[in-house]
């Protein structure tokens, strides 16, 4: 390896983390909104008086980097509008964006291309297409009786009258043991698959330290190879798994790249383990913290679908997201120019009282729940939310039924992550 080779991961890291989360911290400082933002979702901290900082700023304040909103009708507008479209870094030609170019690595990586997060139009619609044609609403919905299994397992492996971490036990093996069987993982790599999952999911956060990013990477890079092998096998021995009927998947006679398919797989796995890990820690945070709406839940179990909308509503697994301007606009009433960046605060969207009554206020009845954006809109509209639903509506009301006498302890931990939001560690006792 090369002088220059090894300097790419530092390139990397410093242009993808260490210099956006410096310049935040300097403005943060400075009092910009976003660096708040950022800085103030990293400790932990409670952001609701920003959100409604930022929304008296107007529906799209200024900042040092862009625009920001947290009015709901702007988030929908910026993320379903023509105009706009998902910002990567290295695509826009300047010096910067060429060196980010030249130190990108090979192997894949879910918010840059071919990820399904990072494409535009064209791309994104032949690449989506295909997608959805196989995760489908009813496929989903097919993994249910088996999602129940794995919840009804793990719980049977958890000793009631010992305090545990939730986290660890249960929040995190859920989904990442449902992805795994999507992707058609052999029992063999199991295990690995487990804790590629864990270790690779924080690369769709921001500001990562060195020693964060480098497992990352490694993680990354481990799991690039083992879907190469893990394709050749299912190519000759496809199976009922919804990955096998990707890569079997035709339109007009094309199908998938490699590259698009090894993607496909990373996103699933960072993305559909950071959403639901997220939302199961939140949902048992919130519903144990709330002894009268767990009350309303068992007199009226057909309401856990909606607090799972509630939670998805109140505490997101994601902040925010951003786009660039594809040409001069208007949003809100606000002209913005080319190039423009718009970051768009899903989590203060989901409080906006022009759209929620009494937003601060976590109520597991409340109508319209589903209103939130939690998975975005628009062509970037998470691909797994039905079944990032399904496994909360299951994670939720199994282990709440299950262990009535949940107690969820002092010492729970915040992420501190910039744009992922959850728990760390989450300790209850399970037995009252």
């Amino acid at each position: 390896m090369t002088v220059l080779d090894r300097a790419k991961p530092v390139i990397r890291w410093g242009l993808g983390h260490a210099i956006p989360r410096t310049v935040l911290r300097r403005e943060a400082r400075r009092g910009d909104l976003q660096g708040r933002m950022v800085v103030a979702a990293a400790g932990g901290h409670d952001l609701t008086g920003l959100f409604e900082e930022i929304r008296a700023a107007g529906p799209l304040a200024r900042t040092r980097f862009g625009w920001m909103t947290t009015t709901h009708a702007a988030v929908r507008e910026v993320l379903s509008s023509e105009d706009f479209r998902v910002g990567v870094l290295g695509s826009d030609g300047s010096a910067l964006g060429r060196l980010a170019a030249w130190s990108a690595g090979e192997h894949l990586h879910p918010v840059r291309p071919p990820s399904l997060l990072a494409v535009n139009p064209p791309e994104h619609t032949r690449y989506r297409k295909l997608v959805t044609g196989v995760f489908t609403v009813r496929a989903v919905e097919q993994l249910r009786g088996r999602v129940q299994e794995i919840a009804d397992g793990l719980l049977d492996a958890l000793d009631p009258g010992r305090p545990v971490d939730l986290v660890e036990t249960y929040c995190g093996l859920l989904p990442v043991t449902v992805i795994s069987e999507i992707l058609g993982v052999p029992p063999s790599d199991l295990g690995k698959v487990l804790s590629l999952g864990a270790a690779a999911a924080p690369s769709l956060d921001l500001g990562l330290g060195w020693r964060t990013f480098r497992h990352v990477e490694s993680a990354l890079a481990e799991f690039d190879a083992w879907l190469g092998e893990h394709l050749e096998h299912l190519r000759r021995h496809p199976g009922d798994d919804l990955f096998s009927k990707l890569v079997a998947a035709r339109d007009g006679g094309v199908g998938l790249t490699e590259t698009e398919l090894k993607s496909t797989a990373g996103l699933v796995l960072a993305a559909g383990f950071e959403t639901t890990v997220n939302l199961l820690g939140s949902g048992i945070a919130l519903l144990a913290g709330a002894p009268g709406q767990l009350a309303v839940l068992r007199e009226r179990p057909q309401l856990w679908a909606n607090a799972v909308e509630e939670v998805l509503r109140y505490d997101p697994p994601v902040l925010l997201t951003g786009r660039l301007a594809t040409r001069a606009t208007e949003v809100a009433g606000v002209r913005l120019p080319r190039g423009a960046l718009v970051t768009t605060v899903l989590a203060g969207a989901n409080r906006d009282p022009a759209v929620f009554t009494d937003p601060g206020t976590f109520d597991v009845t409340r109508e319209g729940a589903r209103d939130h954006v939690s998975f975005g809109a628009g062509r970037h509209h998470c691909l797994g939310a039905s079944l990032a639903r399904m496994e909360g509506e299951i994670g939720l009301r199994t282990i709440f039924e299950r262990f009535p006498g949940l107690r969820v302890l002092p010492g729970g931990r915040r992420r501190e992550t910039r744009i992922l939001r959850g728990y760390e560690t989450l300790p209850a006792v399970l037995a009252a």
